[in-house]
């Protein structure tokens, strides 16, 4: 049976970092076969001595904390893999809880040589009990928020481009190397775009199933999702072939905006070119939540996506839009 090392990349996560050991201890596959590292980029919130606490708690699992000297995602991640000892490694995050089967079905699957890496689907939960934070977890899974996302939202296996954290031997890193920690994000799309680069197979299966806890604040979502955006670009200029068209269309929506902003000062008929486009953009949306809230029984989501979507948009398109703007069109980044 191959030893595993659970990888975790973590900063300030004092409110959800056990509630995700707690889930790794309680997963399906051998307890004594596994490891957890966690890469924390000293938190200041109180994140290591709930891991503490734990350790003391649960010392049957062996959970070592390592330092992330960078304090970025990426180093995080080349770090933990670096401090670990297993054969095959499982990236999770500090804010999921894997189902208890997640680890054992992501061995199955890589021994039956289903894909070089392999993962499953999220379940969007919300990052508190606030109305917005339970907004803001539905629209992180609806199809207008997330497009053609097969991790959000499939039920069928298939070869794709990318999923969400992954599992993958070693030896994949000794083959197409660790992650580019000149990506602060969008580093795992560009490390699977070299796997695929190399001959290899990216498996979605839908019983690999972990629980995300979403952003609480729109605040957070926006930032997250700017995140998101301007490292996209960065990685684009590598990958060009890479986009996707739910990646082109929050950018090309923004940038329409603005032209149609400044346009309009000179050509007011352009005003109503401008009104059309936000009416008709809020009205979907906005027919979204209305089918979302009588399906769910949650009137609130009428509201909440009207606010969650828009934020995911604009904060992603404009990101993205001002990496061009701040990284020029050199070829290398």
């Amino acid at each position: 049976m191959p030893k595993v090392s659970v990888i975790v990349p973590c900063y300030n996560e004092q409110s959800t970092i056990r509630l995700l050991l707690e889930a790794v201890r309680e997963q399906t596959f051998p307890r004594a076969e596994m490891e957890v590292v966690i890469a924390d980029g000293f938190s200041q919130d109180g994140t290591r001595d709930a891991i503490a606490a734990f350790q003391k708690d649960f010392p049957d699992l062996d959970v070592r904390v390592v330092d992330n000297t960078h304090r970025s995602i990426p180093s995080a991640v080349n770090t933990a893999i670096k401090a670990s000892r297993g054969e095959i490694i499982v990236r999770l995050d500090a804010h999921s809880k894997p189902y208890p089967d997640y680890v054992a079905n992501c061995v199955n699957a890589l021994e039956e040589g289903r894909g070089d890496t392999i993962g499953g689907v999220w379940e969007i939960h919300p990052g508190d009990e606030t109305l917005i934070a339970k907004s803001i977890a539905v629209a992180a899974a609806h199809p207008l928020g997330v497009g053609d996302a097969f991790y959000r939202h499939t039920k069928q296996a298939a070869e794709v481009d990318t999923v969400p954290f992954g599992s993958f031997r070693r030896s994949l890193v000794d083959r197409v190397g660790f992650f580019d920690e000149s990506l602060l994000t969008n580093e795992d799309y560009e490390f699977y775009t070299r796997v695929r680069k190399s001959g290899g197979r990216i498996w979605l299966d839908p019983s690999i199933r972990t629980i995300y806890f979403a952003r609480a604040t729109l605040g957070q979502l926006a930032r997250q999702y700017r995140r998101y955006g301007f490292w996209k670009w960065r990685m684009l200029r590598r990958y060009p072939n890479t986009l996707r068209w739910r990646q082109a269309l929050p950018p090309l929506f923004v940038l329409s905006l603005i032209l149609l902003v400044f346009a309009s000062i000179f050509i007011p008929l352009l005003r109503f070119v401008l009104a059309g486009e936000l009416l008709l953009y809020f009205s979907v949306i906005l027919y979204a939540g209305f089918r979302a809230a009588l399906r769910q029984s949650k009137p609130y989501l009428i509201f909440g996506l009207l606010l969650a979507i828009p934020v995911m948009h604009v904060s992603w398109g404009g990101g993205f839009l001002w990496s061009i703007l701040t990284s020029g069109f050199q070829k290398n980044v």
